[in-house]
């Protein structure tokens, strides 16, 4: 019997409210309280996290919030780490931790749908886990917290060790019995979180989803303001004399250059169909495009990725695909501000994180646009040894037969594909055996999160749960798009390609892994 519930993995309104007296070490309960109607708002920090936009109606379960290890920290501030969890009636044993987004510094609903926005399989609290989030330990989605190094720890790894502790504990507690399997699913920062958990929390997380991963967030950091330097040196100006960041590239531009790469590399997978199943072998030149000589040099030197004045690279490539015309391309990379003053995210959220995260020390008033890829680029050195979750020692989680996928765009204008890939394949080298654990899906057209403008609706917490609880490996997925709607797609586990062998083109029986 589960000690406040009503029986072994069921929960009550009774046992649910009870919950607020459960003792833990460092942990302040705010309330926990019974939802009869189920309701699990939208979340508001979807284009961060990939979480859901919509409302979602689940069945009665327990919503808990709690604060972990409140405190003032150096600079003044209160912090604490802000958690929900949210623990269904009928539980199946399973927990998830759902990972944030951006800075984070905020708590998304405990939903636990599948990161890629578009994605429609069914989230983790209908399916009946037990869910998690938390804001990382500082309160606002800035990077203020930078000030602080404790709040620098929480956001880069330490909230996910206390809040795990702390949901399992609880969990504990409302049915008598810990997790059967747990499980972290993150995109963006989230997916960076969820390979930190891998990485430094083996033994608490049976298989983790990385979706997007945002691994080495520090040289990505550093990759938009490469990207933001080279496109406000092209960009117009209007009749004031200012320049407008947005129509440094126009979507007449974007769309010549995504269908100039579909017409050299469509048809590399065995059908022209608008998706690049072969995007590995896309050897695209955008010299062969008919635009001016600068904006083909501003996406050269984007696509190439930063280096420094050495030629070094700083930041990986990027993989040249079809989304690129693509609204959440734009939003990323240009924004649509018709004023002097930019919206693209790039800008604007990079800014404060490079400014208050990044540099170490700080540097409030440091002008990003300015940004010295020689000189200011060791600065980032020491946040990056504590954020990025560029380790491929996997062994204990291995061994404790954990299980990861990672799934992306390639057509994420934020975090390259093709950083990703690299990682990937260098986790192969240095561990035997890796695909008995590890398998990597990349979305042709997917920008970041979901969206684009190929395939963006996957389910790769199905892939997870099949393979760690019944030993089937995912040597695929089967998958839709928005904007093909009615196909179906196949996505193949890296190295292999989806090709087409024949028959009804919307069907993905008529494809194969090769």
């Amino acid at each position: 019997m589960a000690l406040f519930g009503t029986s072994a993995f069921a929960l009550d309104k009774v046992g649910c409210e009870s919950l607020k007296d459960v003792k833990i070490l460092n942990n302040e309960m705010i309330d926990a309280l019974w939802s009869e109607s189920g309701e699990v708002s939208a979340d508001k920090m979807s284009a961060l996290t990939g979480g859901s936009k919509n409302t979602i109606k689940a069945k009665p379960h327990c919503v808990v919030h709690g604060k972990l290890y409140k405190r003032t920290g150096s600079d003044g501030k209160e912090y604490a780490i802000d958690y929900e969890l949210r623990l269904p009636e009928q539980w199946n044993e399973k927990f998830l931790f759902q990972g944030g987004g951006g800075m984070d510094g905020f708590v998304a609903p405990a939903l636990g749908a599948v990161p890629i926005r578009t994605s429609t399989a069914t989230p983790a609290l209908l399916r009946g886990y037990a869910v998690v989030t938390t804001n990382s330990g500082h309160p606002e989605p800035t990077a203020e917290f930078g000030l602080d190094q404790q709040a620098r720890l929480d956001y880069a790894y330490q909230a996910i060790g206390k809040v795990t502790d702390a949901a399992k504990q609880i969990l504990a507690a409302a049915y008598a019995k810990k997790p059967k399997h747990s499980y972290f699913m993150g995109c963006s920062n989230g997916g960076r979180a969820a390979l930190m958990a891998a990485q430094r929390y083996p033994l608490e997380f049976d298989g983790v989803i990385a979706a997007n991963p945002g691994f080495r967030l520090s040289r990505a950091a550093i990759a938009q303001q490469w990207d933001n330097q080279a496109l406000m040196k092209i960009a117009p100006k209007n009749e004031k004399g200012e320049k407008i960041f947005a129509n440094a590239l126009t979507q007449d531009d974007l769309d010549k250059l995504s269908h100039a790469v579909l017409e050299k590399c469509d048809a590399l997978d065995g059908l022209k169909d608008g998706i690049i199943n072969a995007w590995e072998a896309c050897k695209f030149d955008p010299k062969s495009l008919n635009l001016a000589k600068q904006k083909i040099e501003a996406i050269e030197k984007i696509f190439n990725g930063a280096k420094n004045s050495k030629g070094e690279q700083i930041y990986s490539g990027w993989f040249y695909d079809s989304g690129v015309s693509a609204e959440g391309w734009r939003q990323w990379k240009l924004g649509d501000s018709q004023s002097a003053k930019p919206n693209a995210r790039n800008i604007t959220l990079s800014s404060g994180s490079v400014n208050y995260y990044f540099l170490t020390p700080a540097q409030p008033n440091f002008d990003t646009i300015n940004f010295d890829f020689d000189k200011d680029t060791p600065k980032t050195f020491e946040t990056a040894a504590i954020n990025d979750a560029i380790s491929t020692s996997l062994s204990t989680f291995s061994a404790n037969g954990g299980k990861l996928i990672i799934v992306t765009g390639v057509s994420d204008p934020v975090f390259s594909a093709k950083d990703q890939r690299d990682w990937f394949k260098k986790l192969e080298a240095d561990n035997e055996n890796s695909q008995n654990f590890a398998a990597f899906f990349a979305l042709p057209g997917m920008n970041h999160c979901g969206g684009g403008n190929g395939i963006d609706d996957v389910d790769p917490l199905s892939a997870l749960e099949a393979w760690h609880e019944k030993g089937e490996a995912p040597k695929s997925m089967l998958a839709k798009s928005r904007t093909y709607a009615g196909k179906e797609f196949l996505v193949c586990a890296y190295p292999k390609v989806a090709t087409y062998v024949g028959g009804d083109t919307s069907k993905a029986s008529s494809f194969v892994c090769k």
